[in-house]
């Protein structure tokens, strides 16, 4: 069983943790796509997946 996300490798998941060190939680779904390497196709397929609070 997989506990990641579809798209969401080693490197980007790095990007995600460092990108929420640097900024803080992240205030609305779509700031994802502030971290390097999640455009609009990975976010497409991640927007569904992930929430903010």
């Amino acid at each position: 069983m997989s506990d990641g996300l579809d798209g969401i490798g080693d490197v980007i998941a790095k990007r995600i943790v460092d990108y929420r060190e640097k900024n803080g939680a992240f205030k609305s779904v779509e700031e994802i796509k502030n971290v390097s390497g999640i455009g609009d196709k990975i976010f497409a397929n991640l927007k569904d997946h992930i929430t903010v609070s």
